[in-house]
């Protein structure tokens, strides 16, 4: 006698709650260049410094709290003097990081090609890269006058050493079997740089780029501060000379964030242009 069989429907799935809310937290995962923990450092800073200054445990005269430095920037903003400053300052910076950037490649790639010129312009280049850049900024005033072809210059050439000397030490990290093939194939010397030189430079030529754009905005509000009436060094020096120092901590603290969006906005355009890259840039970050 055999016993009859009857079918179990099958137990039907259920959500785990645990499993959706992890799914939920990774589809709205916070973006890798939103610096969460950061940000709340610079928050709980800033609390401290507010209450610091309103309790009185901060007795300097002209130092603001953080509140009325970020209405005497929304006031600086609000009259236009703000953007005018700031875009004179960016376009200087950025003019002259670019011309640096194509003498400081051009050179840096002829100079780690051919051995003699390096080993006798080496012991110049070292000498100079090492002086103080500050120091060059009465120089520039004295043979180019309080203008802006005076910043220019200055910002070439302070920020292109950092090109040119990234530049050479990556060009001459080709291997000697990379030439060798260069010389099998019967390569041209454009073919070259193109195809084994540059490629192989790449990411010491990008990390010079970066450091030369930090130096170019650097030495534009120095510029500005010293022999250039115009852009945030100029104002900034006018607001402390004024003693305003809420509008001149405001300035510092644009500084503080184009400096910030420069670096941020030439890593993603390089990480968009060079995606090999990601990972040396995420170190250098």
């Amino acid at each position: 006698m055999s016993m009859a069989t009857t079918d179990t429907p099958s137990p039907v799935p259920t959500r785990t709650p645990g499993l959706s809310r992890f799914a939920a937290a990774r589809a709205f995962r916070m973006p890798r260049w939103f610096n969460l923990p950061g940000l709340l450092f610079i928050a709980v800073l800033a609390g401290l410094w507010e209450l610091a200054v309103d309790t009185g445990a901060l007795t300097y005269q002209y130092l603001p709290a953080p509140s009325a430095i970020i209405r005497a920037g929304i006031g600086l903003a609000a009259s236009g003097t703000l953007f005018g400053n700031v875009a004179h300052t960016l376009l200087s910076a950025l003019i002259g990081w670019a011309i640096a950037s194509f003498i400081g490649t051009m050179l840096g790639v002829w100079l780690g090609l051919a051995r003699r010129p390096w080993k006798y312009s080496m012991a110049t280049i070292e000498v100079l890269r090492a002086i103080p850049a500050i120091s060059f900024v009465p120089l520039a005033v004295l043979l180019l006058g309080f203008s802006t072809q005076m910043e220019l210059v200055l910002v070439v050439y302070v920020s292109g050493w950092p090109v040119l000397v990234n530049t050479v030490q990556g060009v001459r990290n080709v291997t000697p079997t990379h030439n060798d093939v260069t010389r099998i194939m019967h390569m041209s010397t454009l073919a070259r740089i193109r195809k084994i030189a540059l490629p192989t430079a790449a990411p010491e030529v990008i990390v010079g780029l970066r450091l030369g754009l930090a130096l170019s905005l650097a030495l534009a509000v120095v510029a500005e501060m010293v022999g250039n009436p115009a852009g945030i060094g100029y104002a900034l020096v006018l607001q402390q000379q004024a003693l305003h120092p809420a509008k001149m901590f405001a300035y510092v603290l644009v500084i503080g964030l184009l400096g910030l969006l420069l670096n941020s906005a030439f890593v993603g355009l390089t990480r968009k242009a060079f995606p090999g890259l990601n990972a040396l840039l995420r170190e250098e970050a």
